[in-house]
């Protein structure tokens, strides 16, 4: 790149539309960043790296790309942009050169029980068209074969205009084929409640029949209206209801009952429970209540569609022995062989874009997925993967792509298929913007950020901006640590009993049986669709000494925060609420203490109609959530906002001595600062923590948890290298305390530390599935028998 093009100043070779070759910030201000100006080159891969929380995702994400999406909306109607996510301009002087961008992050798909892998890339829909193109016998057209569309059959009259007064009613009939299931609805599976955990039928009303959480017979108002509706007899036992009793219990209609002199709405208990519990997000309920939850409902396949969703119509068509429910069943590199050997030139075009597409997911690495996985039940990586394909095959150029570390999930050996992936973006002459830790994507970049020195208010300032070979030469945490490899443990610890696993068969597992060392470091590992989570998840049982981390993400609103999800804020407001002699409710931003003006948001929400909404800080109470009264009552000459607004290792000073000393919320900090969170403000809104934050704050939570056996899945998530070796520690930690740890985790770091290494393969999905290796990390260096003792052996140097 020329001295000219560099500086943005046309020289006398260069036309001056092609000197706009660099994005410009300046004076970017969101969330941490500390007004850093930076040039980024266009149709360049550029990676930022940095210590979690140092503010990589605020200048990517919440900078460049939202701006970009902003003024994207901007050129759309003022009715359009009424029906579109409002987004207000990021802090930030100038930002100069933007091209559009192209968000590719890891939130996962939606759960909705109809969304499938086919579904959300239109692989599906392209299924369909060949389905009722060459389908024997013939069914119908598309919607015949879409578990989404439901058959509807219509007829009666309707009113036809002839001419100025003269009308006629003619019958006319309306006929709509579907392919969704009449029994399930097209979810493949049926729920049913488990009455024998929701009453004990021995034992009446009166007697406190009722087992579900929080229902107590002498005092509940919904157990009240039970008992005094009419309806049934308080003071008979369930079991010798009559048949219409049992109905009116079970499943009565919405009706007003007076009980003692208060009317309220009495209704059955089917419909009761599915409205208090059911209709909830799962993982927003407390967590007896959510175990209360998965022992009440039970989901069996469907007897029908035999879980394939569709009618036996859609399954009785079909092209080469195969329906379009085995088709979608298939593993998608199966399935893109199956097209392959479909020859029809009338649908040429069609097999061609299909199997494109079925070839990028096996490009991808996701080639052991099929067409019909729950698109919820994708780990954040596949999740960015399967929307990555989207975007493969676009004829779009000049586009700016933005990944959030786009290598989460993958085993080493998959890393270099994304690596070519990313180039191939970039070559079609596309800006790609790659926030990422992982040292073999940082050494494919054109061009490096690095932000720092620290996490939280120690961040947000360029540590450094250039070449690879600069960062390595450079004295940043990255650049120290870009070539950091942990050795192999001279002597690992020895195990004295193990959890026994005999013929696991869960998803792709091949009746796998294996003895899981107890009280060491365990690490399951193996290609990404191998088994690993299969293995763990599926065959551990999950009893009381268990406590298991998965993948599935924190759930919270802008008005959670670290002090609220790990149970702090809890003891924090008793302390106050004793030192004043006040109730603890006043110190709740989301109870009595709330600042009435913004109802303890601390910003107040505008709503401009057709126009972006705005977001302002309460004047009241300037942005500390509280009401004024509240803030005159302290605890160690503090008020609870001040609290609020502490780091970490502040609090946790705060709280182990002087008159703020309370043991309660000592001990969660020590948990917080022990995972590496010692910089987060303990009131900071969960809904602006980094990825690897928010995966610490979990495994924090959890540390309390009772239980000999703790089961983490892939933990360096989101984590910066310097990062690592912190985890590591913890890990020992845990170990040495009498705990048993068993990591499925890809990072040879973890892998090298481990005591024992348990390795699935040979490859992914029905390839997968089988125990390829057991034994120490030093054995599998010197086997170097797996695709796992290859890459850890290059990575020790082995």
């Amino acid at each position: 790149m020329s001295t000219a093009k560099r500086t943005g100043t046309p020289s006398p070779e260069l036309h001056a539309a092609d000197s706009h070759d660099l994005i410009r910030v300046h004076g970017a201000r969101v969330n941490n960043l500390k007004d850093i100006s930076i040039e980024i080159p266009k149709r360049r891969l550029t990676v930022f790296t940095g210590v979690s929380g140092s503010g990589k995702s605020s200048l990517v994400f919440d900078t460049i790309a939202a701006e970009s999406q902003r003024l994207i909306n901007e050129t759309y109607s003022a009715f359009v942009q009424g029906f579109m996510p409002t987004l207000a301009r990021p802090e930030v002087d100038v930002l100069d050169g933007l091209t559009t961008a192209i968000s590719v992050d890891q939130r996962r798909m939606g759960g909705d029980p109809r969304s499938t892998v086919g579904t959300a890339t239109d692989a599906n829909a392209m299924l369909r068209i060949l389905f009722s193109r060459l389908g024997k016998p013939h069914i119908g057209p598309p919607s015949a074969y879409s578990f989404n569309t439901a058959s509807v059959h219509a007829s009666g009259g309707i009113t036809v205009e002839r001419g100025a007064a003269k009308t006629k009613t003619v019958k006319a009939t309306f006929n709509r084929t579907g392919g969704m299931c009449t029994r399930c609805e097209g979810r493949g599976s049926v729920s049913d409640i488990d009455l024998t955990q929701l009453y004990d039928d021995s034992k009446s009303l009166a007697e406190g029949a009722f087992t579900i959480p929080g229902w107590k017979s002498d005092s509940q108002w919904t157990v009240q209206v039970y008992a005094q509706s009419g309806f049934v007899d308080p003071d008979k036992p369930i079991r010798q209801y009559t048949k219409k009793e049992l109905q009116a219990f079970l499943y009565g209609e919405p009706v007003k009952v007076k009980v003692n002199g208060v009317n309220l709405t009495y209704e059955g208990l089917i419909p009761k429970i599915q409205k208090s519990f059911l209709s909830k997000d799962k993982e927003s309920l407390q967590p007896h209540i959510r175990a209360f939850v998965e022992r009440a409902v039970t989901f069996t396949v469907c007897p029908e569609c035999e879980g394939t969703r569709l009618t036996e119509g859609a399954r009785s068509s079909k092209i080469n022995r195969k329906s379009i429910a085995d088709a979608c069943a298939m593993e998608i590199r199966d399935l893109a062989e199956w097209v392959r050997g479909v020859k029809e030139p009338s649908v040429a075009p069609l097999l061609t874009a299909l199997q494109q597409t079925l070839d990028s997911f096996v490009q991808i690495g996701l080639g052991y997925l099929s067409l019909d996985r729950a698109s919820g039940t994708l780990s954040g990586g596949e999740a960015q993967r399967v929307k990555m394909i989207r975007h493969l095959g676009s004829s779009l150029t000049d586009v700016t792509y933005v990944f959030d570390e786009p290598t989460a999930g993958l085993h080493p050996h998959d890393i270099q298929r994304m690596n070519n992936l990313l180039l191939q973006l970039r070559d079609k002459g596309n800006t790609v913007l790659v926030v990422e830790h992982k040292p073999e994507v940082i050494a494919i970049a054109d061009h490096v950020v690095d932000l720092g020195p620290g996490a939280g208010t120690a961040g947000g300032t360029v540590c450094f901006e250039g070449t690879v070979e600069g960062l390595q030469a450079g004295d940043t945490i990255t650049g120290r640590h870009l070539d950091d490899r942990a050795s192999l443990k001279e002597e690992v610890r020895k195990s004295t009993r193990a959890l026994e696993i005999r013929g696991a068969t869960a998803n792709n597992l091949q009746g796998v049986d294996v003895d899981i060392p107890l009280g060491v470091l365990s690490v399951i590992t193996g290609v990404a669709g191998s088994g690993k989570s299969s293995l763990v998840h599926g065959s551990i049982p999950t009893d009381e000494g268990v406590v298991s981390i998965d993948q599935s993400p924190i759930r919270g609103s802008r008005r959670s925060n670290p002090a609220t999800y790990t149970g702090l804020l809890d003891p924090i407001r008793k302390a106050f609420a004793k030192a004043n002699d006040v109730k603890p409710a006043l110190f709740s931003a989301n109870s009595e203490g709330a600042c009435p003006t913004c109802n303890g948001a601390g910003v107040i929400y505008s709503d401009l109609g057709m126009m972006a909404g705005t977001a302002t800080t309460c004047e009241d109470c300037g942005g500390k959530r509280f009401d004024a009264s509240v803030l005159e009552y302290r605890l160690g000459g503090r008020d609870i906002s001040e609290v609020l607004a502490m780091p970490v290792t502040e609090a946790e000073e705060f709280f182990g001595a002087g008159e703020a000393h309370t043991p309660a919320a000592h001990k969660i900090l020590e948990r917080l600062a022990d995972v590496g969170l010692g910089y987060l403000t303990i009131g900071q809104p969960l809904t602006t923590l980094s990825g690897g934050e928010r995966q610490r704050l979990k495994l924090a939570t959890h540390m309390g948890d009772k239980g000999g056996v703790y089961v983490l899945d892939e933990p360096t998530t989101g984590l910066h290298l310097a990062d690592v070796e912190q985890l590591l520690g913890l890990l020992d930690r845990l170990v040495d305390s009498g705990k048993s740890v068993i990591v499925i985790e890809h990072h040879q770091a973890v892998m090298a530390h481990a005591d024992w290494i348990i390795d699935l393969g040979p490859g992914a999905g029905h390839d997968g599935g089988r125990l390829v290796f057991e034994g120490t990390p030093a054995d599998l260096v010197a086997a170097r028998s797996t695709l796992t003792g290859e890459h850890l052996a290059a990575y020790v140097g082995g």
